[in-house]
C-alpha cells in the first residue's frame, strides 16, 4: 500500500524538492520519506481505514451531497464540546462539512482574529484541547461529516516557539524567518509590495529593538513571515500537517498561501514557487494521509485563482478546493445593479479548473468584501471598474439613494478611493432595514434576495458554504463596539454570537427564522438529489437573452443536464428554453421561487429563479 502510493506520488515530491531546494533536495527527500513511512505505520486505525476509503474515492468533496458550514467555535457553541452537542442542528441543515475558524492556540491579546498562531500543536485553551478536537472529528465522521480547520502557512505569531528561539539567537530558528539589519533590502521590496491592512498595519516590515533587526511582517507586527526558502521550514510545516491529520482533520484551509515566497521586484504573491510548494506538500500528504485534503485561501485575481486548483499546462494536483471569490463579488454586484451581464462575462473569463478539483462557493464569510472588479470585466459591459467599485462601496454601506443594504465601509483609503464592505448577509440584502421599518413587502423582497444568492451558490458546483447565522437571518451585531479589542474593526459586526433562543424559533411556523431555516434545509435536500451538481460535471455560463438573468448549465455523463436561471432584475423576465439550447426538451423543475415553467417558456419574477433538470 505504501509502496503503491510512493510509486504514484514520489516523483512529484522529488521534482518539487529539486526545484525549491536543489542543494538539499536529496537529503531532504530521504528524511521526508522516513517521516512518511513512520507516520503511515503509526496512523490511528480508524483514520488508516478512512485513508483507504478516500483513496478509493479521492474526489469525495465533489459530491452534490456536500454542504459546508463555517463558524467560529466560541461564537457558535462556546467550545469544542459545545460544537459536538450541536451536530444535530447542523444535520437539520443538511451540513456535511464543518469548517471551524482558527482554533489553534493564538498569541495573547491582539491576534488577528486567531490567525496569529502561537502553537500549531495546541488548541486555543478557551476552546478545548487536542483530545477534544480529535473526539469532535470522530463524532463528525460518525455522522458522515467532515472537519476543516485553518492552517496559517505564511507566518506565525512572534510568540511561537520557533520565533522565541529565533529571538534568542538560535542559529537554526533565525533562518525560519526573514530578518534584515537595516532598511536597505526592505526598502527595495517595499517599492512593489502592497499593504494588506494599510490603515492599522501599514508597511510590511517591523523594527525589533531587542534584536536590532527588521522582521518581515506582511499582516501585523506580531505576525512574522516564515522563510519558505529554508527547507527546514518546509519539513517543520509538513510535520504540522501530519500531526493535525492524526487528529482526524479532513481538510486543511491553507491560510495566506499566496504570500509564501518572496521575490524582489514583485508584490510577493502568487510566485511560481508557491505552486511548487503546494504541489509538493499535496503529493506528500497523498502518500502519508490521503484522506486529508487542501483548501486554498487565495483571495487573488481570477486568472491567478484557478492556478491554486492546479489549472495550467500541464495540470497539477495542487489544492483540492479554493474559494470562488469572484462569484461572491459578482453576486453582490448583480444584486445592487439588477444586471447579471457583468457576472456572466467575469465567470466565463475565469476558465475551467481540473476535473478533480472543486470550488468553495459562498455568499459571505468572516472577512470583509473586497470589490475585486477587473477592468476588462467592467469594460465588457461599458463600465469603469473604479467607478463601479465606488458605487458598490456606497450602495452596500446604505449611502446610495436606492440602497436596501445596512453595511459599513471597512479600510477606506482616501488616496486611492479603495475600500471594502462589512455586514451580515441578512443586513446587506435588506432584511435588517425591512424589519426596522416594519415593512412586510420589503421584508419579502429582502428574503428573496437572500434566497437568490444562496440558490446560485448551492447550484454552481463544488461545495456551497453557509456562513453561521445566515440560516436564521442574523443581522449586524453592534455589541463588538463594547469590546476595546474589537471596537476598531467593524468586521466583527458580521461575526455575531449564535443566539440559540432565536434558533429555537426555527420550529415555530410563521417566524422569519422558520422560513429562512426551512429554505436552507430545502436547498441542501434538493441539491443532494441532483447528480449533475457533482463538481466534476461540465460547467458552462450561457449567454443570456436577458442581461438581468444569469443562466448556466452543468452536464454530467451519468446524471444528465442541470440548468439554472436567476433573475437579478427588477422586472419580470420571460425566456425561451429553445434560446438556451433546450428546444423541445421537457425539463423537471427541481426547485424554484417566484418562477413558472410552461410550454417551453420560463417566467421569472424579479428575484426569481428556477432549477431545471433534463434527462
Amino acid at each position: 500500500m505504501l509502496a503503491a502510493r510512493l510509486q504514484r506520488h514520489w516523483a512529484t515530491v522529488e521534482h518539487g524538492l529539486t526545484t525549491l531546494y536543489p542543494e538539499q533536495a536529496a537529503a531532504l527527500a530521504q528524511s521526508l520519506r522516513a517521516t512518511v513511512a513512520a507516520h503511515v505505520a503509526n496512523r490511528p486505525t480508524a483514520l488508516f481505514v478512512r485513508d483507504l476509503a478516500r483513496e478509493a474515492n479521492p474526489c469525495w468533496f465533489q459530491s452534490a451531497h456536500q454542504v459546508g458550514y463555517v463558524a467560529y467555535t466560541d461564537l457558535f457553541a462556546d467550545d469544542l464540546l459545545g460544537v459536538a452537542e450541536r451536530l444535530p442542528y447542523l444535520e437539520e441543515l443538511g451540513v456535511t462539512y464543518l469548517h471551524l475558524m482558527p482554533l489553534l492556540k493564538p498569541r495573547e491579546g491582539e491576534n488577528d482574529g486567531g490567525y496569529a498562531v502561537a502553537a500549531y500543536d495546541e488548541v486555543n485553551p478557551r476552546l478545548g484541547t487536542m483530545a477534544q478536537l480529535a473526539a469532535l472529528a470522530e463524532a463528525l465522521h460518525g455522522r458522515d461529516m467532515n472537519l476543516c480547520i485553518d492552517l496559517v502557512l505564511n507566518h506565525t505569531a512572534a510568540e511561537h516557539s520557533w520565533a522565541v528561539h529565533a529571538r534568542a539567537g538560535h542559529p537554526d530558528f533565525r533562518d525560519f524567518y526573514l530578518f534584515f539589519p537595516d532598511r536597505t533590502v526592505p526598502d527595495r521590496y517595499e517599492r512593489t509590495l502592497l499593504e494588506v491592512f494599510p490603515t492599522f498595519a501599514p508597511g510590511n516590515f517591523t523594527w525589533l529593538p531587542d534584536m536590532q533587526q527588521w522582521a518581515w511582517t506582511t499582516f501585523h507586527e506580531f505576525q512574522w513571515d516564515l522563510n519558505w526558502a529554508n527547507p527546514q521550514v518546509f519539513e517543520a510545516m509538513f510535520q504540522v500537517m501530519l500531526d493535525l491529520a492524526d487528529q482526524g482533520v479532513d481538510m486543511l484551509r491553507l491560510d495566506a498561501a499566496p504570500f509564501m515566497w518572496k521575490r524582489e521586484g514583485t508584490i510577493c504573491q502568487n510566485e511560481p514557487e508557491v505552486h511548487v510548494l503546494l504541489t509538493t506538500l499535496r503529493a506528500l500528504i497523498s502518500v502519508a494521509t490521503p484522506s486529508t485534503a487542501f483548501k486554498a485561501e487565495a483571495i487573488v485575481g481570477p486568472q491567478e485563482l484557478t492556478l491554486y486548483l492546479g489549472a495550467g499546462q500541464p495540470e497539477r494536483h495542487e489544492c483540492d478546493l479554493a474559494y470562488n471569490n469572484q462569484l461572491m463579488v459578482m453576486l453582490w454586484s448583480s444584486l445592487a445593479t439588477g444586471d447579471a451581464e457583468l457576472m456572466a462575462n467575469a465567470l466565463r473569463r475565469m476558465g475551467p479548473i481540473p476535473a478533480a478539483a472543486a470550488w468553495v462557493n459562498y455568499v459571505r464569510c468572516h472577512d470583509d468584501i473586497g470589490w475585486a472588479i477587473m477592468p476588462a470585466d467592467a469594460a465588457s459591459v461599458g463600465w469603469d471598474s473604479l467607478a463601479h467599485r465606488d458605487f458598490l462601496l456606497q450602495f452596500f454601506s446604505g449611502r446610495f439613494a436606492t440602497s436596501f443594504a445596512t453595511g459599513e465601509i471597512f479600510q477606506y483609503n482616501p488616496e486611492t478611493g479603495d475600500g471594502r464592505t462589512s455586514g451580515s448577509a441578512a443586513s446587506l440584502t435588506g432584511i435588517e432595514r425591512a424589519l426596522a421599518d416594519d415593512d412586510p413587502v420589503h421584508l419579502e423582497l429582502a428574503c428573496a434576495r437572500l434566497e437568490l444568492l444562496y440558490a446560485v451558490v448551492y447550484a454552481y458546483g463544488g461545495i456551497p458554504m453557509l456562513y453561521m447565522g445566515d440560516e436564521l437571518a442574523l443581522r449586524n451585531d453592534s455589541s463588538y463596539l463594547d469590546d476595546p479589542a474589537k471596537a476598531t474593526d467593524n468586521r466583527w459586526m458580521h461575526r455575531p454570537r449564535m443566539d440559540w433562543a432565536v434558533a429555537e424559533r426555527r420550529h415555530t411556523p410563521g417566524t422569519l427564522e422558520s422560513t429562512i431555516f426551512a429554505m436552507f434545509a430545502g436547498l441542501a435536500a434538493d441539491r443532494a438529489a441532483i447528480g449533475a451538481l457533482d463538481a466534476s460535471a461540465h460547467h458552462e455560463v450561457l449567454r443570456s437573452p436577458n442581461p438581468a438573468v444569469l443562466c448556466f448549465t452543468r452536464s454530467h455523463p451519468a446524471h444528465g443536464t442541470f440548468t439554472m436561471l436567476a433573475n437579478f432584475g427588477h422586472a419580470t423576465a420571460v425566456l425561451s428554453l429553445a434560446d438556451l439550447g433546450h428546444a423541445g426538451a421537457a425539463p423537471t423543475v427541481a426547485r424554484s421561487a417566484r418562477a413558472s415553467v410552461a410550454d417551453g417558456l420560463v417566467q421569472l419574477a424579479a428575484l426569481g429563479y428556477v432549477w431545471l433538470t433534463f434527462d
